[in-house]
């Protein structure tokens, strides 16, 4: 019998699912959450949490052996009675700018509308361009691309920010017209890998997926949001890799209007509880540095 791999019914849930799926030889269960049928800004349904709920009641009532989650989405606090039983290899983490008229960032044209429903993204654009007029967007991708080239003077927009991994796992990378630099540009903690959620005791179901410099850079990066008690509305950016044999972690907290930032970043060999020390080190700069006076934080 083939596994059966939860995920929700969206076209690019299923596209990254399908990864998933593939590789483990299972089939694919689609399951509608409440972020999927509300069209509400992600902050007011609950925040992260929103689009995984479903996914984990199918999980433990056995209606499903596996559920992939996009990680950046799931909470930090750990479920009870189940287990990420991977973390497959990452794909891209950066943000990309989506354009009307093809141009990057800097080239827009001054007051140009931009959409994002990302509170991090906000204040990096307020920061980088305060001029731009910030327009609060959900939906799914094939939706805010279209108000690229839509006629209505109320939906209109001049570019969209995006993430470049759900567009390149839909096929729609022709669509970008500049991607974002990581280093000045950090993206949401795990933007671009995916968890393959299982029950506790049968993470071995999946555990031939798991990567685990993937998997070592995406813990680091959420054990800073979980020290700082921060979710979907905090604007911070992270940013964490395995390279000549340290794990890197940057991250920043913007203040929500985009005037003010703090940055930390440390390194350090890559053990078992590196993403937890270096996560600790991390946060205690941040909030040493003020970050709690900057941005929503309950740490």
């Amino acid at each position: 019998m083939s596994l059966r791999i939860g995920t929700r019914a969206s076209t690019l849930a299923r596209a990254q699912a399908g990864t998933v799926a593939e590789a483990l030889g299972g089939e694919l269960v689609p399951i509608v959450s409440e972020g999927d049928r509300s069209t509400a800004s992600l902050a007011s349904l609950g925040g992260t949490g929103v689009f995984a709920t479903a996914l984990r009641e199918a999980l433990r009532a056995g209606e499903v052996d596996a559920v992939v989650h996009s990680f950046k989405d799931l909470p930090t606090a750990p479920a009870d009675g189940l287990a990420i039983g991977a973390v497959p290899v990452r794909a891209d983490a950066r943000d990309v700018v989506c354009s009307r008229s093809g141009a990057g960032l800097d080239d827009l044209p001054e007051g140009a509308r931009v959409g994002t429903g990302s509170p991090r993204r906000r204040a990096q654009l307020a920061s980088r361009r305060p001029d731009l007029v910030l327009v609060d967007i959900r939906g799914n991708i094939d939706s805010r691309l279209e108000r690229l080239t839509t006629d209505d003077p109320e939906r209109a927009l001049d570019a969209v920010v995006l993430a470049a991994a759900g567009l390149d796992r839909i096929g729609r990378l022709d669509a970008v017209a500049e991607y974002l630099s990581l280093d000045r540009w950090p993206t949401a903690p795990a933007q671009g890998a995916l968890a393959v959620e299982t029950r506790s005791g049968d993470e071995h179901l999946v555990a031939r997926l798991d990567h685990t410099p993937t998997r070592l850079a995406a813990e680091a990066e959420r054990g800073v949001l979980a020290l700082l008690d921060a979710g979907c509305a905090a604007p911070i950016g992270a940013r964490a890799f395995v390279d000549d044999g340290l794990l890197f972690l940057t991250a920043r907290v913007y203040r929500p209007d985009g005037g003010a930032s703090v940055t930390s970043s440390h390194a350090m060999p890559p053990d078992a509880e590196a993403p937890a020390d270096i996560a600790r080190l991390v946060a205690d700069e941040l909030l040493a540095q003020g970050a709690a006076e900057l941005a929503p934080l309950n740490p």
